[in-house]
């Protein structure tokens, strides 16, 4: 198990590492010793319903089958409809109807969300009379990028209330994040605090796992979180040494971690091993912290019926896209299932046709620079572009616009208040959102491959879209031409191809499925699913793939009868890199 010596632990990582099941094993095995255990998902696509088999609230609920054991989902929707109603309820019938429609707008944003979402984490953490009768609060977070933007608001809140002077904010007064001001200063606390926090780095033995941890580290230590503990998730050792993958398996494993990087080199680390079947349900996740389980669990192998499982090949599919001659390629999906590869190969292939291919990405923990070298060997295609959506990059410029045009004009009082306005952390929001709109927009020359950050991070960006576009139909001077275009663009099957990319696996399947509807919902369909890191069309006999390989042929069955078009993806040695 784990080693625990603090009450908080924070489980965080690049997505697909196994963060929730380590934190749900984990919260398991301290209720199973007889300590009172909160499990908490902060992630705006959170999966912990289905891994502890149990329906979950923004306020926490018994887990049945394990006594002493609570979770709970921070639901960034509803967190913003009841933080928005805090804020309005009290000037219902004191202001004019007009100036109370104008506070709701104001506060109509994504950014109302980010502030909503994470003041109820703050609650949670910086507030010792919401958790009093638990002994450990236990973090599952979102993947890495918007993780890190988390635990970075604590700070960035309070040195906004801080300095400003004005009345009001982008989210509205801020009476409303004064009350607010001692409770982000407790979380802040309580994240730095050694004696009370535990931040756990989850990672695979995979070169682009441990750097991504490492990073992770590294952005760490300026926010001064430095009790760290480094689980090393799904070491795998072949038992037979005929079977070629298990072989390349184990070699890769290896390889990694002799190349860990210095410093989780010096982290305390625990190893956990591959195991033979999925993380989902009580009665798996006990297995996983059990140093007596056989090799296999379940059937031993099982053979997927090709006859019925239609699946073309991703070359078949690139071909497809490259027939259209310029528009948008997005893959989506939960974090770890290789999106950043797939869009890779893809922009790079379309641009060994000879196509102008931008790639670039929205996750801020991806790296698409590395994965397009590593399909293309040290170099890349002269026709490929890559980029990245820089969120600091893209505040200051869109900061200098701001006060370039609408500050134009003000006097030395009114351009102090509109700049500290555009010191609040939704002016990030706001810039990064232009800068997608941008890129997107550029689809009309060429190809732009866009690498999406994992679901909720996703959604939330296009929430985004949406949010805006309604705003800009309100109010449609002064808005630049790729943010009026950018929903009926993504809404354009001729012009935007959404790609989900998702494992065999049930979670990252049915959130897949999950995304479809909320995709759905805003009017985007996706073109073709993914399915990454398969071992079914492989030959493997050690007795660990052969039961994972066993474990894939339900889920597979599962979207075969769902999609339209699959791509089957076999794993192999540089998938996941």
């Amino acid at each position: 198990m784990i080693p625990v010596s603090t009450r908080i632990l924070f489980f965080a990582g690049k997505g697909g590492v196994g963060k929730t099941s380590t934190a749900s094993a984990t919260a398991i095995a301290l209720a199973d010793a007889g300590k009172r255990v909160l499990l908490v998902s902060t992630d705006p696509a959170s999966n912990l319903d289905e891994v502890l088999g149990v329906t979950l609230a923004s306020t926490p609920r018994p887990v049945p089958s394990v006594p002493r054991l609570s979770a709970m989902n921070i639901d960034p929707e509803q967190a913003a409809k009841e933080y928005r109603e805090r804020v309005v309820g009290p000037y219902r019938g004191v202001l004019p109807a007009a100036a109370v429609a104008s506070i709701e707008e104001q506060l109509s944003g994504a950014c109302t969300v980010e502030i909503a979402a994470f003041d109820e984490f703050s609650k949670v953490l910086g507030d010792p009379a919401a958790t009093a009768s638990f002994d450990h609060v236990i973090f599952d977070t979102a993947p890495t990028g918007h993780t890190l933007r988390l635990l970075e608001l604590p700070s960035a809140w309070s040195d906004f209330i801080e300095t400003s002077v004005g009345g009001t904010s982008c989210l509205g007064p801020l009476s409303g994040l004064n009350a607010q001001k001692a409770l982000y200063a407790a979380s802040n606390a309580a994240l730095r605090s050694a004696t009370q926090t535990t931040m756990v780095l989850v990672a695979r033995p995979e070169r682009a796992s441990l750097e991504e941890a490492e990073r992770t580290r590294a952005e760490l230590a300026p926010l001064g979180v430095t009790n760290l503990l480094l689980v090393m998730n799904g070491v795998f050792h072949a038992t037979d040494t005929t079977d070629a993958v298990a072989n390349a398996f184990e070699r890769r494993g290896r390889t990694a971690l002799e190349a860990l990087p210095a410093g989780l080199s010096a982290l305390p680390r625990v190893e956990v091993p591959l195991l033979p079947f999925g993380l989902v349900g009580i009665d798996a996740l006990r297995e996983l912290f059990r140093a007596d389980r056989s090799a296999t669990r379940g059937p031993e192998q099982a053979k997927l019926d090709t006859p019925g499982f239609a699946a073309e090949s991703l070359d078949a599919l690139i071909e497809s896209i490259a027939a259209q001659g310029h528009g948008v390629v997005m893959t989506m999906g939960k974090g770890g299932v290789g999106k950043t590869s797939v869009a890779a190969r893809i922009a790079v292939e379309l641009a060994d046709r000879g196509h102008q291919v931008i790639l670039t990405t929205t996750d801020p923990a991806a790296h698409v620079e590395d994965a397009a070298r590593g399909r293309h060997g040290n170099g890349r295609p002269k026709t490929l572009t890559v980029t990245r959506i820089d969120p600091e990059l893209e505040t200051r410029r869109y900061t200098e616009e701001v006060l370039a045009t609408a500050g134009k004009d003000l006097d030395a009082q009114g351009r102090a208040l509109l700049a500290e306005d555009l010191r609040s952390p939704c002016t990030e929001e706001i810039a990064v959102f232009r800068a997608f709109a941008d890129t997107v927009a550029r689809g009309e020359d060429g190809f732009v491959v866009i690498d999406t950050a994992p679901t909720g991070h996703t959604l939330l960006l296009l929430d985004a879209a949406e949010s805006y576009h309604r705003e800009v139909l309100r109010k449609p001077s002064g808005n630049p031409e790729a943010v009026k275009q950018l929903l009926p663009r993504l809404r354009d099957p001729a012009f935007t191809r959404v790609i989900l990319v998702t494992l065999p696996e049930a979670t990252p399947i049915h959130e897949a499925m999950q995304l479809e509807r909320d995709l759905a919902r805003a009017g985007i369909k996706p073109s073709a699913w993914v399915v990454n890191q398969c071992l079914t069309p492989l030959k493997v006999s050690d007795p660990v793939l052969r039961s994972r390989q066993a474990h894939e042929a339900p889920f597979l069955w599962e979207l075969s009868r769902h999609a339209t078009k699959t791509v089957l993806e076999a794993w192999r040695d540089a998938g996941s890199a």
